[in-house]
């Protein structure tokens, strides 16, 4: 990059000769939010340049604008580079005449050094319309030493943030979509480190924030520390299940049922994962718990259920409903054939699914609700080897950020847990993402051990779940009244992965199928 004595002349020109190319950039890149919407147009909102003269980057921080109206900010960090084989999709070119090749900045070992440094040091950097400011947590000493090789390492296979790791000490995630505003990931890691002392989420070591002209304020990375770790839950879940499917084809024998306990042929391992699973349901919770406990913080104080908010929860329901119904009526040519059954049945029970929606919500719920973790899942939950941490309180990052801060039963983050087991359950069964694929002819004879075993897992989780909570003010202390909350929470769930599968795995679609119509007939 150039000195700061050209900085502003390349400001300039960046601004003229980049908006054209960053509509088909940016829909090459995993991180972009919005492949499936037609961009009206994209703007330059600031340039931030980090670093120093020799190694100096740039931080775009753009405005997607789309045909419908709506807008969204993404921030793209960029440095220097040299043109080279089929990178058509990974760069920008100045167009100015200059051979100027822009690319990822994350490919830059100096910049991602700059970004801790700048937390580290609680710095500024000016850009043209704001700044990036850097803030020390109260932990960030004890995880991060001045004295420690902190090398930075860039994690590879995420899809909305870029995440780097510093001497196998912290963490940083960067998000590539910003909004105006504390990300839910920083505020509750924050309350949970520092007011709840919740030991079972990485603590928060420090953060960066863009702050406008304007005053205000968006999360731009977190800075956590980094908790060593045998992969998500969901992986190791799956390995497990694959094996047990195996010696359960092999034996041929009778399905077992939560309530008669493991047949003899599944072994330790399997009886140590659902003792685990058990745990899950401790710590989620524990977390609950913690999510709930200060009465004086109107961000974290729970809040009673009212009428005008059980009648927006119907209404979101029946909206997401309608929509997926609608969407699968129209993809009903590439349901496999050995669903099309169930497809036709589910897309002609709409009034059904509405009917359930009413019949859980017209009656006031005496309950209290709280913050949640809003995308809980077998991939949220970091395995240690003997216990579970709990990451990524970012919520849905489709939805908008003041929806994601909303308070909400935790039975939301229970049914999202729940459901997570039913797909764990019949991943290996479909394809070879998992990496322990059964073949599709093999499927039938195994499906029912599937069934059996997201029962039982599903049984483990909530009897530590109910006994750990208590009499906590967030669940209805009715039985019934509880289940049929969470029955409504698993539905709506189910119908959003329907969604989800139809228009991106549609070879998946059985999973969210069959959860629909057992619970439909529950």
């Amino acid at each position: 990059m150039p000195s700061d004595r050209m900085f502003g002349e390349m400001l300039s020109e960046l601004r003229q000769n980049l908006p054209g190319q960053l509509p088909s950039f940016l829909a090459g890149q995993r991180w972009f939010g919005g492949k499936a919407r037609q961009i009206l147009g994209v703007e330059i909102a600031d340039a931030i340049p980090v670093g120093s003269d020799e190694t100096k980057a740039i931080v775009l921080l753009v405005t997607v604008k789309y045909l419908e109206g709506a807008e969204e900010t993404y921030s793209i960090p960029l440095v220097a580079g040299q043109s080279g084989g089929d990178d058509s999709g990974r760069r920008l070119e100045m167009g100015n005449g200059s051979g100027l090749i822009l690319r990822d900045a994350f490919s830059s070992q100096e910049f991602l050094a700059e970004l801790l440094d700048i937390a580290a040091r609680q710095g500024e950097v000016p850009g043209e319309m704001g700044r990036l400011r850097g803030v020390r947590a109260a932990s960030f000493s004890e995880l991060v030493s001045s004295a420690e090789a902190v090398r930075p390492k860039l994690l590879t296979g995420e899809q909305s943030n870029s995440s780097v790791i510093y001497g196998n000490r912290v963490i940083l995630k960067f998000f590539r979509r910003i909004e105006e505003g504390e990300n839910p990931d920083l505020e509750i890691g924050r309350f949970l480190t520092e007011k709840a002392r919740f030991p079972h989420v990485p603590r928060i070591a420090g953060f960066l924030e863009y702050q406008a002209q304007r005053g205000k304020t968006a999360t731009q990375a977190i800075l956590q520390e980094f908790v060593p770790n045998q992969g998500d839950a969901w992986r190791y879940v799956l390995k497990t299940l694959a094996a047990f499917y195996e010696r359960a084809e092999d034996t041929g024998e009778r399905e077992f049922s939560a309530s008669e306990g493991l047949p003899e042929f599944a072994g330790e391992t399997m009886a140590r994962l659902l003792a685990e699973i058990g745990v899950l349901g401790k710590r989620t919770a524990e977390l609950h718990l913690a999510l709930s406990s200060d009465s004086d913080d109107p961000a974290f104080a729970p809040e009673p259920f009212t009428m005008e908010f059980q009648n927006m929860l119907e209404a979101s329901f029946a909206e997401l409903s309608s929509q997926t119904l609608r969407l699968l009526r129209g993809r009903m040519a590439s349901v496999p054939v050995e669903y099309k059954d169930t497809a036709a049945e589910i897309a002609a029970r709409e009034q059904d699914i509405l009917r359930a929606y009413r019949a859980a919500l017209i009656a006031p719920i005496k309950a209290m609700r709280v913050r949640v973790h809003g995308d809980y899942h077998l991939g949220q939950v970091l395995y240690t080897g003997s216990d579970f941490v709990i990451i990524d309180f970012e919520g849905e990052p489709a939805r908008p950020l003041s929806e994601r801060r909303g308070k909400q039963s935790p039975l939301q983050d229970v049914a999202g847990m729940l459901r997570s087991f039913h797909y764990a359950a019949f991943a290996p069964l479909l394809g070879p993402a998992t990496g322990n694929s059964i073949s599709r002819s093999r499927f039938a004879g195994v499906s029912r051990w599937a069934e059996a075993w997201s029962r039982c897992a599903t049984n483990r989780f909530l009897g530590q779940y109910y006994e750990v909570s208590g009499a906590a003010t967030y669940l209805p202390a009715d039985s019934h009244d509880r289940a049929t909350l969470l029955q409504v929470y698993l539905l709506a769930k189910a119908i959003y992965e329907l969604g989800y599968e139809l228009n991106n795995r549609p070879g998946w679609v059985g999973i969210p199928l069959e959860g629909i119509s057992r619970l439909l007939s529950s």
